[in-house]
């Protein structure tokens, strides 16, 4: 079985990376998918293709619609979602993605920091693990799949 493995969150360092190449180091049969992380692209993506507007709200709103199909659909297949809050922004769409894969049962590990536990309890309550580290996620991964630690 190749699990599936959605990767949601921040977009500003490279922790997709680091979890993909500590998977494949492994030679776990995990597919990865994550929204678009060209934030220029995810911000202007529903007005680029459906067209201009003068209010920032209907230009935001084109483009969370045009991602939702996106990101929605990969959430709906995927085995495990990792959801990561970073220090930069404030993630508010990851943490939709976190609620929305709860609402749907899927299995959910948490990334952030100490600094973001208070803010992200009730997402930390609904996760099944909370880590701080690409390389957690990939043990956990490499667990739930094998049955071994390393």
């Amino acid at each position: 079985m190749n699990w599936s493995v959605y990767l949601s969150g921040e977009i500003h360092t490279n922790w997709r990376e680091e979890i993909e190449e500590g998977v494949k180091a492994l030679d776990l049969p995990v597919v990865f998918h994550a929204p678009v992380t060209d934030h220029a692209a995810s911000d202007d993506c529903g007005v680029h293709i459906l067209g201009q507007e003068d209010k920032k709200f209907w230009h935001d709103n084109k483009g969370a619609n045009v991602n939702a199909i996106r990101t929605r659909t990969l959430i709906e297949q995927a085995d495990v979602v990792v959801v990561r809050f970073g220090d930069k922004y404030k993630q508010w769409n990851a943490a939709f993605d976190a609620g929305y894969a709860a609402a749907l049962g899927k299995p959910i590990i948490v990334m952030h920091g100490d600094d973001h536990q208070h803010a992200l309890k009730e997402v930390d309550a609904a996760a099944l693990a909370v880590t701080e580290t690409p390389a957690q996620v990939v043990d956990i991964l490499n667990y739930v799949i094998n049955g071994t630690l390393r």
